[in-house]
């Protein structure tokens, strides 16, 4: 009995060993014939490298929606707010990386704004000098920035390339216009935890998304070294929205692009000319109507 159950044993053991390799041989095949590579393990590390050096493709309808838009606004130069737009994507990343919202307004800042606002400007012929971020932006960059502070760490954005901005769509509703952008953004990104004491000062990495690594070697402790993984490459893709308010009364969500409510306690601001809040008496800036505004940002 002793020697049939060696026998048994033995047998399960080659049986386990011969449907192994039939895996492994199986796997190989299949690793070849998708990646050109007998390695499944490098065949994946291969496509994440590829994808992460491709950028990412965006709805590109400006032709279809460019005539339109010059037809409603004359003096709409979609070359000059392309580069805005951008600049303001940048300034985003710029104040969630080092958690500053003036980041964001500096990029946001339209020279020549004000001087024509006090001229009396009006109309489709304002839209192109006025402008700038809208409150409802301020308000998702501020909470993004808290929401790092909370959780105790800091993002990073480094070699920013935008590839291509689009105009995605271009919608009239009541009392407002909208353009949708689409932007393909590349960049070199990390997350890390921002040191605390007893840890020796060093900064933890903690890196959540999917990209191309770059791994470097940085001490841990004394008289050693071991690999971290560096920044992830990646290619993204993030929508904007640029709003145009014609009729306060009827924009409903898009109230916010123009700053109709109190900062101090939320009440809406009805009056255009208001300095001050009805319910607090807290100062408030003049809303500001008809004039381009970057209401939103989202990567998708």
């Amino acid at each position: 009995m002793e020697g049939l159950g060696i026998l048994v044993g033995i047998g399960l053991v080659s049986a386990g060993v011969y449907a192994w390799l039939r895996v492994r041989k199986q796997v190989r095949i299949f690793s070849m014939a998708l990646f050109g590579t007998s390695s499944l393990r490098e065949g994946l590390e291969h496509q994440a490298d590829i994808l992460a050096e491709t950028p990412k493709s965006v709805s590109g309808m400006t032709r279809l929606c460019l005539p339109r838009i010059e037809e409603d606004f004359p003096e709409f130069h979609w070359a000059q707010w392309k580069q805005r737009c951008e600049n303001m994507l940048r300034g985003y990343l710029e104040a969630l990386e080092y958690q500053d919202l003036s980041r964001l307004e500096q990029r946001g800042a339209v020279p020549g704004a004000g001087e024509e606002r006090q001229r009396g400007r009006s109309g489709p012929g304002a839209a192109e000098t006025g402008g700038g971020i809208s409150e409802e932006l301020r308000g998702q960059t501020e909470f993004r920035i808290r929401e790092q502070q909370s959780r105790g760490v800091r993002e990073r954005f480094r070699q920013v390339k935008i590839h291509q901005t689009e105009i995605s769509r271009y919608q009239k509703e009541a009392g407002l216009c909208v353009i949708k952008l689409q932007s393909a953004v590349e960049y070199y990104y990390e997350e890390i935890r921002e040191s605390q004491e007893g840890d020796g000062g060093e900064e933890a990495h903690v890196e959540k998304s999917p990209g191309s690594r770059l791994g470097r070697k940085r001490g841990n402790q004394k008289g050693s070294q071991q690999e971290k993984p560096g920044p992830l490459r990646q290619q993204n893709r993030y929508n904007m929205e640029l709003v145009y308010v014609q009729d306060m009364t009827k924009a409903g969500d898009y109230a916010t692009a123009v700053g109709a409510t109190c900062p101090n306690c939320g009440a809406p601001i009805t009056r255009l000319g208001s300095k001050f809040c009805e319910y607090c008496g807290t100062g408030v800036t003049p809303i500001d109507i008809r004039v381009w505004k970057l209401h939103r940002i989202e990567k998708e």
